[in-house]
């Protein structure tokens, strides 16, 4: 995954927290649920990630 790939999870995941916590703080549901789904796709692709290094590291052995 390039570093532009890890930047665009990154910035999802944040953007993720910020609604969620705007949806705290003005009781929107619709807005919480929005920004937990953005963290819980970015969290995702980087353990995808993370695997398929894992993967190319025990073939390299």
């Amino acid at each position: 995954m390039s570093f532009t790939d890890k930047a665009k999870n990154k910035a999802q995941e944040l953007s993720g927290v910020a609604k969620e916590r705007i949806g705290d703080a003005t009781d929107n549901e619709r807005l919480r649920a929005e920004g937990a789904t953005e963290q819980s796709t970015a969290r995702a692709r980087r353990s995808g990630e993370q695997a398929g290094r894992d993967v190319k590291d025990a073939f390299n052995k």
